[in-house]
């Protein structure tokens, strides 16, 4: 049997040569050579030569307009501001909620947990709105405040403040993940070492229990700043005049053919930046990482706060923070049953409580067709992301080799670039017959937004199911091998049932985060067919008048819905069978009840705020 799984295991690290063998591989690798070029590669380099060699000569007009472009400059200033911004608040609120939710002895920590997870089934541009319907100008909290303080300004909430608060609740879902998954790991041996030697509570926490969280603290830290640089909802829906990013100027110079250049440029500036965060933030990440060693480790066990005012004040600020957090989401429930007057005025009572709203939205074709479109977009782009990589990843996990290291590599470059830049690459390179496509033109058409959630999905999707490939215990491949059982007999009747339960896991996130996807679609999307982040958006300007803002609480509920249903059914009981498994046999617990590894969390993702499951 050994010399069995020597032979099989060097042909699973197979060469190039290797590969060439088999027609399947050939035709995979062919499919997969096609659609990065096509979308990956292509709509990049264009970008680059339609800004600095639109006429086949190297030109510097577009860095020229966009220096004399005093808006343009503010917007990359603003947008750098914010990500600086948005580092520091996310990183202290992150971790104030984790460390009163898992670390500390706080009454109702658990009622706290689930206030501050609130963020996961809600995000984007429906939080961005939910914000504006209660603390904008004509907000429900605005218009009581202007009650009891006739001279307040109604605008208050706008802005830069406005934004940055809105995007800092909305981003502390990563801490939630990551950070608490990590501080699970710390060794409670090593506080109690601390203890023993005369070191405080907050000694221990600066000096033990932070340090050893370093690693993932730089990898939220890289993704709330890659959050803010590329940021679009918040500051199209609550920044106003005065405060407008990188990305909302893309969109609008995108716009006009003639500022299209002026558009491209923005969007690789954008993506440089990406690129050189992600490299100097890897390079200090390097310089120093913390780790608890001990023969036997402890399970953590939460620390009482021995100052009674220290512990006071920390109980007020975690609760009024609940409050922050939770008071959007009843408020939006609420709302989504007032009738026209009590949204209007912002004061419900008992008797304006109706299913007018639902009754309208889930019966009128106009009120029901965004969800529609948008179920079916999200449905169709999971499917064929999950489904088609399903073949690649197994592959890329067979073979082990140069090649499959440079498609592994291209096929991450989502991760790495803006989804404005992608988009942006997708509209100039498409927007005439191209060869790579047959001919045809996709920009203005259906099919190109399609082809965009796609393609953004491709990195989470691949690294998830090579994951749940590699968790597969090779003895059983290797004794069909022996049996004489072929390659895709193997893959379909023993790998496939195995790894299925994390790819319904995958596409269900991937389904949730299109759902309401909004900086992809405001590019792409065909004027006719208007997914549900587009409706949203224009209700907040008040396109529909009062009507529209009661269909927008009612989409907000409904994508709440499905999304708590989806994270449940996603993390709730994988965990509980993780956990089950665990106590049999912890080396069995299946790899999708884990959280994805925090490592390779710095990338942007599509809903910065979304909730970004990485």
């Amino acid at each position: 049997m050994s010399r069995v799984s020597v032979k099989n295991s060097g042909r699973n690290g197979g060469s190039a040569r290797s590969m060439l063998r088999s027609p399947f591989v050939l035709m995979v690798g062919a499919v997969l050579t096609w659609f990065i070029a096509a979308f990956l590669v292509w709509p990049n380099l264009n970008i680059l030569m339609a800004t600095f060699f639109p006429d086949g000569r190297f030109s510097g007009r577009a860095a020229e307009k966009l220096f004399s472009s005093q808006r343009a400059m503010k917007s990359l200033g603003n947008s750098f501001l914010l990500a600086l911004a948005l580092s520091v608040t996310v990183n202290v609120v992150g971790i104030f909620i984790v460390l009163v939710t898992q670390y500390f002895k706080i009454r109702g920590s658990r009622i706290l947990f689930l206030g501050y997870a609130s963020t996961f089934i809600y995000g984007g541009i429906v939080l961005a709105a939910g914000y504006k319907f209660i603390y904008g100008d004509k907000g429900i909290v605005t218009s009581f405040m202007h009650t009891v303080f006739p001279d307040m300004d109604p605008a208050w909430f706008s802005g830069f403040f406005a934004v940055l608060v809105v995007m800092t609740f909305a981003t502390t879902t990563n801490h939630m993940l990551f950070v608490g998954n990590a501080l699970k790991g710390v060794d409670y041996q090593t506080i109690e070492a601390a203890r023993n030697l005369g070191a405080s509570t907050w000694t221990i926490l600066r000096r033990v229990v932070l340090p050893m969280l370093r690693p993932t603290l730089f990898a939220v830290t890289i993704l709330s700043f890659l959050t803010g640089l590329g940021a679009l909802s918040a500051p199209q829906v609550l920044g106003g005049r005065e405060f407008q990013t990188i990305t909302p100027m893309i969109l609008t110079f995108a716009d006009s053919p003639t500022s299209r250049d002026l558009a491209a440029l923005l969007a690789v500036i954008l993506g440089v930046s990406t690129i050189v965060m992600l490299a100097v933030m890897s390079r200090l990440e390097k310089r120093g990482t913390y780790y608890s060693l001990s023969k036997v480790s402890t399970a953590l066990q939460k620390q009482q706060i021995a100052s009674p005012v220290a512990n006071a004040a920390v109980h007020i600020i975690a609760y009024l923070l609940f409050a922050l957090y939770t008071l959007p989401v009843v408020l939006i429930v609420l709302y989504s049953f007032a009738d026209g007057a009590a949204i209007q005025s912002g004061r419900i009572s008992a008797g304006s409580l109706t299913l007018d709203n639902y009754v309208r939205i889930l019966t009128q074709p106009s009120g029901l067709q965004p969800f529609i479109v948008s179920v079916v977009y999200s449905g169709l782009a999971t499917l064929i992301a999950v489904g088609g990589l399903l073949f690649v990843a197994r592959l890329l996990q067979q073979y082990k080799n140069w090649v499959a290291s440079v498609f592994e590599y291209l096929l991450h470059i989502p991760w790495i670039l803006p989804s404005a830049l992608l988009a942006l690459g997708l509209i100039i390179s498409y927007d005439h017959p191209n060869p790579m496509v047959g001919g045809t033109v996709l920009t203005g058409t259906t099919v190109i937004l399609l082809i965009a959630f796609v393609t953004v999905k491709i990195p989470f999707t691949l690294r998830m199911l090579k994951a749940s490939f590699a968790s597969v215990n090779t003895s059983m491949e290797e004794a069909a091998a022996i049996m004489g059982a072929k390659t895709l007999y193997v893959y379909r009747r023993i790998l496939l049932p195995l790894v299925l339960p994390a790819a319904a896991a995958i596409a269900a996130l991937n389904f949730n985060n299109l759902l309401d996807d909004y900086d992809t679609a405001i590019f792409l999307a065909h004027p006719l067919v208007q997914p549900l982040g587009l409706v949203i958006k224009a209700n907040t300007d008040g396109a529909e008048g009062v009507e529209g803002v009661g269909n927008t609480f009612v989409y907000t509920v409904l994508l709440m819905v499905i999304t708590g249903l989806t994270m449940y059914l996603v993390y709730g009981r994988s965990a509980k069978r993780g956990a089950g498994a665990g106590r049999k046999r912890p080396e069995s617990v299946p790899h999708d009840s884990l959280p994805p590894d925090p490592a390779f969390a710095g990338v942007p993702d599509s809903r910065a705020s979304e909730v970004t499951v990485r």
